[in-house]
């Protein structure tokens, strides 16, 4: 071996310094161009609407290209994990190898979360709700990435995860990025994330509809003001270029012959569809949170608990017919085949792919729950189609309808987005005929899978870190300010004795419209309301001292000083009234009233606090 002399180390050292100056002072360069660009690009008076739309064409091209990206990522991630090892190896198993080869994707996913994603737990759907309500709509573009990765590996090695939430955070990131890179106020950045939210959704779904409701449902929170247009914008385009990729077609076959025509399946058996489904949402998302509570207090390695989790999904996967609880590559749902099982073997396979998604999510795998959420509709549903189908032969029933309107319930109970799930299936057939039962049975569902389970699958991972939203809103404000901060004690208070004279001089420039009524020991009787108090004014001569403040109070609800105001306006809507008495918890004695109005000064002044607090 040669060994360089002093006299040739010197040169090079002294070039490849050069080169890294050089390089760097180039990187300077090309910031400062940028940063001009920039300053000047915000010095122009563009409107905000023009802004919005031209970038919601950038995000809807980004975000598509990102998804077909996703996709092939998951198909090479399949060749690798499959298709080459049964080249070289013709004899070997498919089934049989299963758990040792998503075991080993388990293993690979987690390794990539924990030394390029740097351990986040987020980089999910919920996270980027979080991100837009808390983080002024940033997300890391690093821990992003790495997710992305991660999840392909997941689903290209058989794991059982949806490509929704990658795709999502994955626009979502992109989105950001973009509204960093032109150093945009916090409001706009927000939005075009929600702008690529909703192309992510709808590229990876062929559902630019539903794609863009799931931004507003889900993301952005509303649908008025700036973000309806952009958000539709970014997911007409981001549609347009997966069509040119991957053509123009559902994202998953659909049955050619599915359908109603009794009067019996709107009234009985679509609405018994919606409770049974309620019932497996709310299965599917206390199996993956108590499933997560365990993980969590394994006292194993984290690569082993990868290790375990991939194992135990591939023998699910091997019970499963012909790995159905999979399918191959990024293509994990073939609706068309739910109507021709049994109903027992398709209820075994809905039970088995919240089982197998758990398992997956949970022991180290990457992925979403979206997907997933729609092959447990649709198994679920065709389930009972088939059920129904075999009691009554007679009646000529299609399974096949009943697991394409599974499909949108269970979106709407494991996610809480009814308006998403009806679109998307009603996207994907171009079937009106079906919306009549599809939005009955999803808010059935809806309504039954929040009896039973308050949380869904996005909530419950946000309540479990603390944090409360609720489409696009921060429930965590009024949860952490209590009534005592904003009650007031200086209200006209009514004695229960007092008679109408007394109430008009009460009333005489009082600016409230509700009167506590109280007795000696100041005891809450009621509240009398302006319009009771309006009753008695009008016939003041007649009634006189007749009628008293007890006469005229009405019941209501009541609320103490350590209550939170998110409660208090809970209170207040049981009976529809804008203000709520305040008693002390230890003895009920009066304190004050509290007014939305009040609520709502307190909420404006803790938001804008916080925002100059991010500031």
């Amino acid at each position: 071996m040669t060994i360089p002399d002093a006299n040739t180390a010197a040169p090079v050292r002294s070039r490849r310094a050069r080169i890294g100056a050089a390089a760097r002072q180039g990187a300077q360069g090309l910031a400062s161009v940028w940063a001009a660009f920039v300053q000047w690009f915000n010095a122009q008076e563009f409107s905000e609407n023009s802004v919005l739309l031209a970038f919601a064409v950038a995000i809807g091209i980004a975000a598509a290209l990102g998804v077909v990206a996703f996709y092939k990522s998951i198909d090479f991630a399949f060749d690798i994990f499959y298709k080459w090892p049964g080249l070289y190896l013709p004899h070997l198993s498919f089934l049989l190898v299963r758990p040792l080869v998503t075991a080993l994707g388990l293993m690979v996913a987690w390794w990539i979360m924990h030394r390029l994603g740097q351990d986040s737990e987020g980089m999910n759907v919920p996270d980027v709700q979080l991100a837009v309500v808390k983080r002024g709509g940033y997300i890391p573009s690093g821990p992003a990435v790495a997710r992305t990765a991660a999840s392909a590996v997941t689903i290209g090695s058989g794991g059982s995860a949806g490509s929704e939430g990658p795709v999502v955070v994955l626009g979502a990131a992109i989105g950001s990025w973009l509204g960093r890179a032109f150093r945009f106020e916090a409001s706009r950045v927000r939005l075009l994330v929600g702008c690529a939210t909703g192309a992510a959704i709808s590229a990876a779904f062929n559902a630019p509809l539903a794609g863009a409701f799931f931004a507003l449902e889900e993301t952005v929170g509303t649908i008025g003001g700036f973000s309806f247009a952009p958000v539709v914008v970014a997911s007409v385009v981001s549609a347009l270029v997966s069509r040119a990729v991957f053509g123009n077609h559902p994202a998953f076959a659909i049955p050619k012959e599915y359908g109603y025509g009794k009067l019996a399946e709107v009234t009985v058996f679509f609405p018994l569809l919606g409770v049974v489904a309620g019932m497996m949402a709310a299965f599917y998302v206390r199996m993956n949170f108590r499933l997560g509570e365990w993980t969590s207090r394994m006292k194993l390695s984290r690569p082993m608990i990868a290790a375990i989790g991939g194992a135990l999904v591939g023998g699910v996967v091997f019970l499963s017919p012909n790995g159905m609880l999979v399918g191959y590559g990024h293509l994990a749902l073939r609706a068309d085949v739910f109507g021709r099982m049994a109903w027992y073997a398709l209820l075994a396979l809905a039970v088995g792919k919240v089982v197998a998604t758990t398992i997956t999510l949970n022991f180290g795998g990457s992925g979403g729950v979206f997907t997933p959420s729609l092959y447990i509709g649709a198994a679920t549903g065709g389930a009972l189609g088939s059920a129904l189908d075999a009691l009554f032969p007679h009646m000529g029933l299609h399974p096949e309808a009943y697991a394409l309107v599974g499909m949108g319930a269970m979106i709407a109970g494991a996610t809480d987005a009814p308006i998403t799930g009806i679109l998307l299936v009603f996207e994907m057939t171009n079937d009106y005929a079906i919306v009549l039962p599809l939005m009955l049975t999803v808010v059935i569902c809806h309504a039954v899978s929040r009896r039973i389970e308050p949380d869904s699958l996005y909530s419950g991972w946000l309540r479990r870190r603390g944090e409360s939203l609720e489409h696009g809103t921060d429930r965590d404000v009024l949860a952490g300010l209590h009534v005592s901060d904003a009650f007031r004690s200086d209200v006209v208070v009514l004695p229960e004795t007092a008679s109408v004279t007394a109430f008009l001089e009460g009333l005489h420039g009082a600016d409230q419209g509700y009167f506590p009524v109280v007795d000696d020991a100041q005891q809450l009787v009621g509240v009398a309301t302006i319009g009771a108090l309006s009753a008695v004014a009008a016939n003041a001569r007649e009634l006189g001292t007749l009628v008293l403040a007890s006469d005229v109070a009405e019941p209501t609800e009541t609320v103490t000083p350590s209550d939170s105001l998110r409660d208090a306006v809970r209170r207040m809507g049981v009976r529809g009234a804008a203000a709520v008495p305040v008693v002390d918890a230890a003895d009920g004695r009066y304190l004050g009233l509290l007014t939305r109005s009040q609520v709502l000064s307190v909420y404006e002044r803790s938001m804008s606090e916080a925002s100059a607090a991010r500031h």
